[in-house]
This record gives C-alpha cells, sequence and structure tokens, in this order.
C-alpha cells in the first residue's frame, strides 16, 4: 500500500501524527514504485482494492492526529496570527523527511454552517495552481510531445489554429512555451488583467456571452504587447491560461483530466478539482470564503445586472483554468509538491532533468518555472484570490509546506509575506521528534 496504515476488514486506517510512526515504517508520501508509469488505470498497485487506493488523505485526516505537545506553541502562534489579521479560518500541511508530519485545522471552514476547520478541508489554491500547469508541461515535454522553445503562435506554430490567427502585434509570433512559463511573453496589463476583467472584455469585444478559454486568448492576440518577448518579467495569468490550452493541444485530453491521470494521481493526490464561481457550486468539503469590509461589485458577466461579492461572482475563478482554478487541501498539495522537489526522499513524478529546468536560475535561466522564486534550495509559491490567501515553499532542508486562509486580507497579494514571517515564528517554537524519539515512544 502506500500508505502507512493498518488494514481492518477492507478499511484502511491512515497514521498520520509523526508521533505515531515508527522509523521503521514506509512514509505514507512514497508511492509503491509501481505507482508512477502515469494514468489513472495506472495508480493502485498491482492487487491492491481500487477503492482504497484512489481514497483521499482528506477522508482520513482529524484536528487530533496532529494535537501533541510538541505544536502547542506553534498553534499559538498561528491562532494569534488569525485574530491580528481578522481571518475566519486557515490550514497548514507540513512535510519533513518523506513524511507528513503535521495536518492542521484552524478557525471556522463555514461559520454560517458552523462547521470548524479540519485538514481535510479544501481550498481554492489560487496562483498555487500555476506549479500544477507547469508540471504538466514538464511532463509532455517528457513524452516527447512538447519542447519549451516551440513558437506558441503563427503559422506552423503549437496553436495555429484559425481562430488565432487574427495577430494584431507581430512580436507574438516569438513567443515560446518558456516564456509563458517564466512570465516573459510580453503580455501587457494596461487596460487590467482580462483574467480578472472579464466585463470589460466584453463590453469591448461586443461579446454576447462570456469568453471561454479559446475567445479570451483570441481576444487577447487582438491586443498589443507590452513589451518585446523574452524581455522582463512581466506576472501574466494569461500566459498560464495559454498553458492551459497548449496541455490540451498536445495531450488531446481536456486540461483538468490529462493533470489528474498524468500529475495528481500519480503523485498520489485524489481530492484536487477545478472550481465553480458561486457558493452553491462548492464542493462538499471545500471553505466557504470571506473577504474582510465586503463591498459587492458588478457580476464578471456584462449581461448579468446582480451585484456580487468578489468571493462569489465578482471573478470568473472558473475561468482560469490552469492560471488559478485548482481546488485542493493542503495535505494533498505539499504530497504533490514533495513529489517534484527531486531531493530523493520520496520517488519524483517528473526527472532529475524536469525539476533542475524547473527551479533553475541563472544568467540564461532568470527566472523559474511555475515557481515565484528559488533560490539555494529555497523554492516558494504564492496565491491570491478575494477570499484566498496561500503560501507554499520547499525549504533548503527538505522541508515542505503549506499554508492557506479562506479569508482575504486588505493587503492583497503583499500578504503572503506576514504568512512567511508568521510561518518563521511558528516553526521556531517546535522541535520535530527524530527518527529516535519515534522509536522510543513507540516502545512505550
Amino acid at each position: 500500500m502506500n500508505v502507512i496504515g493498518a488494514v481492518k476488514g477492507k478499511k484502511t486506517y491512515i497514521l498520520v501524527s509523526l508521533l505515531l510512526m515508527s522509523a521503521a515504517a514506509v512514509p505514507f508520501l512514497i508511492p509503491d514504485s509501481g505507482r508512477h508509469s502515469g494514468g489513472a488505470d495506472s495508480v493502485c498497485a498491482e492487487g491492491e482494492d481500487e477503492a482504497v487506493c484512489h481514497q483521499s488523505l482528506n477522508s482520513f485526516l482529524t484536528n487530533a492526529d496532529s494535537d501533541v505537545p510538541e505544536s502547542v506553541r506553534m498553534d499559538r502562534v498561528i491562532e494569534k496570527f488569525l485574530w491580528r489579521y481578522r481571518i475566519k479560518g486557515a490550514s497548514l500541511a507540513v512535510v519533513r523527511d518523506g513524511r507528513l508530519v503535521y495536518a492542521k485545522g484552524y478557525g471556522w471552514a463555514d461559520e454560517s454552517a458552523g462547521v470548524m476547520m479540519s485538514p481535510g478541508n479544501i481550498f481554492r489554491l489560487a496562483s498555487l495552481s500555476k506549479l500544477i500547469t507547469a508540471a504538466a508541461v514538464m511532463k509532455l515535454c517528457e513524452s516527447g510531445l512538447l519542447n519549451l522553445d516551440e513558437h506558441v503562435f503563427g503559422p506552423g506554430s503549437l496553436l495555429d489554429y484559425p481562430e488565432f490567427s487574427d495577430i494584431r502585434d507581430s512580436r507574438m509570433l516569438k513567443i515560446t512555451v518558456r516564456m509563458l512559463l517564466e512570465h516573459t511573453a510580453g503580455f501587457s496589463r494596461r487596460l487590467g488583467d482580462p483574467m480578472f476583467t472579464t466585463r470589460e472584455v466584453m463590453a469591448r469585444s461586443s461579446m454576447e456571452e462570456v469568453p471561454d478559454m479559446d475567445a479570451m486568448i483570441a481576444y487577447a492576440l487582438t491586443q498589443r504587447l507590452g513589451a518585446a518577448p523574452g524581455g522582463h518579467y512581466r506576472y501574466s495569468n494569461l500566459g498560464y491560461l495559454i498553458l492551459t490550452k497548449i496541455v490540451e493541444h498536445c495531450s488531446g485530453m481536456d486540461y483538468e483530466t490529462y493533470c489528474l491521470e498524468n500529475v495528481l494521481y500519480p503523485a498520489g493526490c485524489y481530492d484536487m478539482h477545478l472550481a465553480g464561481n458561486f457558493y452553491e457550486d462548492k464542493y462538499q468539503n471545500e471553505v466557504r470564503y470571506y473577504e474582510q469590509d465586503v463591498e459587492l461589485v458588478n457580476s464578471y458577466d456584462l449581461h448579468n445586472d446582480g451585484l456580487y461579492p468578489r468571493t462569489y461572482g465578482g471573478s470568473n475563478v472558473a475561468g482560469l483554468l490552469g492560471a488559478g482554478a485548482w481546488v485542493g487541501s493542503p495535505a494533498e498539495y505539499v504530497r504533490f509538491m514533495a513529489s517534484i522537489d527531486g531531493d530523493g526522499t520520496i520517488p519524483d513524478i517528473l526527472s532529475e532533468e524536469s525539476v533542475r529546468v524547473m527551479t533553475e536560475t541563472s544568467g540564461t535561466a532568470p527566472h523559474p518555472l511555475g515557481w515565484v522564486s528559488s533560490f539555494e534550495g529555497e523554492w516558494t509559491r504564492t496565491g491570491t484570490l478575494a477570499g484566498v490567501s496561500a503560501m507554499a515553499r520547499r525549504q533548503p532542508d527538505g522541508t515542505v509546506w503549506m499554508f492557506i486562509t479562506n479569508t482575504s486580507n486588505w493587503q492583497g497579494a503583499k500578504f503572503t509575506k506576514y504568512i512567511s514571517k508568521m510561518m518563521r515564528d511558528a516553526f521556531s517554537t517546535v522541535r520535530w521528534p527524530s527518527d529516535r524519539d519515534l522509536f522510543e515512544k513507540r516502545q512505550q
């Protein structure tokens, strides 16, 4: 099996807390070697019950698993942080040495419904979704279906479609897959981010319906670039929407299915999905999203005259796709991260070369791919939406963690800097048990 557990009948009970694990036990993040060939049909070991091996960690995790004396001071730091910044709820997961050593929810998952946060709750991942998209692109490269230096638009290019032939700025013909990944394609945000100004895009183009992925890309091609491709870093959600289309074009599958079968399932993540826009669209174990000082805004749909909170109807979250629409838990997301870090503690779903390419920063490759930053073994990915602020990090010592809130702060994307400082303070209070500690506790 791919988890530490004791089988009672047909049900597997996962022992999550590090204090319950034996040093000789197989880390539950390590799938059996037969699980890494990719595809939905290959994630179960031979003879293993498919219903069991596909069951998400979120079905088993509880706060009680991480209620240990060593974490009391860390919990206090986090709880004080939530109180200070008026955060309704949050969730944290930590992986060390290939083991999930901590997974805990804080505060409310849905206050009006009376649901407290647990580690099994899932959240909109915002731009943490980009790392999943980048991993999917690298899988396609490993399969020989894509090259990072291929051109994206124009005759003979990857997306040489009639609907993408109206190109206003000839410099767009120079855009490559790599430039999209590293945010150097040169897209302009002079008129705002098109992914978050759907209403304005519809008005400018006289659209009768909310633009889907193809319509949004076609619209972008009718605009001028803000800079020459391959130049300076310009963060672009649009670039990752285009990468979503490239994944579909090269794989012959829809984006969500390709990512699930070739990235997330092989990494052992079974409760990740693409988001809906409204509260009634949420998944059963998805949190409710909150804003501080709620202001109602126009619908993202030009032809809808209603007013909505930004969290539910003010933005077309579902339309972000590979740029920001994934939903998942920190426990599964760190499991995904630990499967693309190349440190050898668990089998990776990407090759060593792909991991190097994604994290390399040098004169010829100044920007990481999918990550926001990578410096001396510390790789960071952040994400912000109305109702969400998230940070995920792989530290130089191999520790992988993710912290996410279901409440947006007035500081917007800058709030992740406060999360980073809080996590440093929180980690400074805890001594993670060694393998010797585990052995002695088990003997007791």
